[in-house]
């Protein structure tokens, strides 16, 4: 069955996932939302994006609206994706907090699990006795489904195939039999990260201790000004003075309004 929405449902969808996720749908995503959320409504055996519509916002439907909003959420990501952040924390963050030897870091659009476990590795390839250091990295994506997919932290081997060859050996252990094409990531990499949902429209996260480096790359992109503007303060409420934002390659907050002291392309930082 090919399904087509009308100018009034799609503006209804528009208004719901600007709501509940702040991505912006021009007319240019109808044929992108028309198309991703076919399968849902094919799943379900509903005829008409109104009925779905009626589905996801009705008393019982914040499960579907979940998956709904999984849908149309965009989740691209590999390891190490803009070395650039990864060498400026290696070479400019994690020296100036040697003395504490602690560390807090929010991945806060982490998808399948990549950003975070790079930055896992980064930290305990960086430091001298890394057993000695209080390492935390708070991994959080609106998708369910990718933070199951990062829980499990087992990945085709070609994902891995543009990594050194010694960091694949410190970190990942390779799969056997039928998961031969398969790696996994080694435990004292995965200790350090804690996956949990977290929607970055809500007013307040569930973070109580400062922050030292805030990871959001790739995701404003799909957010108007007013929507950047909100998270980029909520973000700076979040770290510590002193403490880092990264953002993505296509990404800049030079156009809207907001408390950082830019850096370099793609990093800021709270004031001291």
């Amino acid at each position: 069955m090919a399904y087509t929405i009308t100018d009034n449902e799609f503006e209804s969808f528009r208004i719901l996932v600007y709501r509940k996720a702040g991505i912006s749908l021009t007319p240019a995503k109808r044929t992108l939302l028309v198309s991703r959320l076919s399968k849902r409504m094919r799943t379900l055996g509903l005829e008409t994006f109104q009925a779905y519509y009626d589905c996801v916002t009705g008393e019982s439907g914040e499960e579907e609206l979940t998956l709904c909003l999984d849908s149309i959420s965009t989740n691209v990501t590999h390891f190490f994706r803009e070395p650039v952040h990864f060498d400026f924390l290696r070479q400019r963050v994690l020296p100036t907090l040697e003395d504490r030897k602690r560390i807090r870091v929010w991945s806060s659009a982490c998808s399948s699990g990549e950003e975070p476990y790079s930055i896992a590795m980064t930290l305990v390839d960086s430091v001298a006795n890394p057993a000695q250091w209080d390492c935390k990295i708070l991994a959080s994506d609106l998708s369910t489904r990718v933070l199951a997919r990062a829980a499990e932290a087992v990945y085709d081997h070609e994902l891995v195939s543009a990594v050194p060859p010694d960091i694949v050996r410190r970190h990942f252990l390779r799969g056997r039999g039928d998961k031969a094409e398969t790696v996994k990531v080694k435990p004292h990499v995965a200790r350090l990260v804690v996956l949990k949902q977290i929607n970055l429209m809500d007013e307040r996260f569930p973070i109580k201790t400062p922050l030292d480096v805030i990871f959001c790359r790739n995701v404003m992109i799909y957010f108007d000004d007013s929507t950047q503007e909100q998270l980029v303060a909520k973000f700076h409420r979040y770290l510590k003075p002193g403490g880092y934002l990264f953002t993505g390659h296509s990404e800049s907050l030079q156009r809207i309004n907001q408390p950082f002291q830019y850096v370099a392309p793609t990093i800021y930082q709270k004031r001291l």
